[in-house]
């Protein structure tokens, strides 16, 4: 579904990210992890068209993505930056069903898929609150509902992709949880995931792949269980730590 074949992204003399290649299919967590600076949202920046390549190629559905017209691919492709900045004091079902905009699917159907995205991300509880007003948690998950409305339903657009920058950063434990099982069900969709994500133990229990950045450069490539490791983890952030299996399930421990 979604392929990246060697590119590169320079920031006046210096490369940001290097020869980087990564191949993603339906129903697929993508992780991205790497040290600040390592060239993460400079990845995801490339995908959207938001910056240049300098060489390489990025492909979606078999055909070069930028290409694509732009609300054709809204309709397929749905982004929660790392920021979201909103000062508008709109409702947060107005908020969520902006992810309705590029579809033509009808107001009934548009409320119905607010209201499921809204509960997916328990934000019921919010309906009629200004945006405003909200946590920092509650603005996240309001935001990954709008981001999940735009793509709910695959009879409006087929492919799907989700990309993700921390999304976990504002969440307390109960949430993320919660937020990485609801990415965990839109996979189990047919939708491609690709997120940058900083708490390993989420990647090594919720992602498929890693894919890990230092200075722009690819370090490991490849399964969660074969690439994940504490050799790894001391590479990239400098850290101690143990990663230990629990029939099946990875747990990282500081050392």
């Amino acid at each position: 579904m979604l392929e990246l074949k060697n590119i590169s992204v320079k920031k006046g003399a210096a490369f940001i990210v290097s020869d980087v290649s990564l191949s993603l299919k339906a129903g697929e967590i993508l992780s991205v992890i790497g040290p600040n600076g390592a060239g993460k949202s400079t990845l995801i920046s490339a995908i959207l068209g938001d910056v240049g390549l300098e060489a390489g190629q990025i492909n979606f559905a078999c055909a070069p993505i930028h290409a694509q017209p732009l609300q054709a691919r809204a309709r397929h492709i749905a982004c929660l930056p790392q920021t979201s900045v909103l000062s508008f004091p709109f409702t947060v079902e107005e908020v969520v069903m902006l992810g309705r905009v590029p579809h033509s699917s009808g107001a009934k159907a548009d409320r119905i898929i607010v209201e499921q995205a809204m509960a997916l991300m328990d934000i019921g509880y919010l309906y009629g609150r200004p945006y405003t007003a909200l946590s920092g948690g509650e603005k996240q998950r309001t935001q990954l509902a709008r981001v999940m409305a735009q793509i709910w339903r695959k009879p409006d657009a087929e492919p799907r992709l989700l990309i993700l920058d921390e999304p976990t950063s504002s969440l307390d434990l109960g949430h993320k949880q919660q937020l990485m099982a609801a990415v965990k069900y839109f996979a189990e969709q047919g939708v491609a995931v690709l997120m940058i994500e900083h708490d390993l133990n989420m990647v090594a229990n919720y992602a498929h792949q890693l894919l890990a950045l230092q200075c722009g450069h690819v370090v490991a490539y490849g399964e969660v269980s074969t690439q994940l490791s504490s050799a790894l983890i001391k590479t990239l952030f400098g850290a101690n730590t143990q990663v230990i299996n629990h029939g099946g399930m990875l747990n990282i421990v500081n050392c």
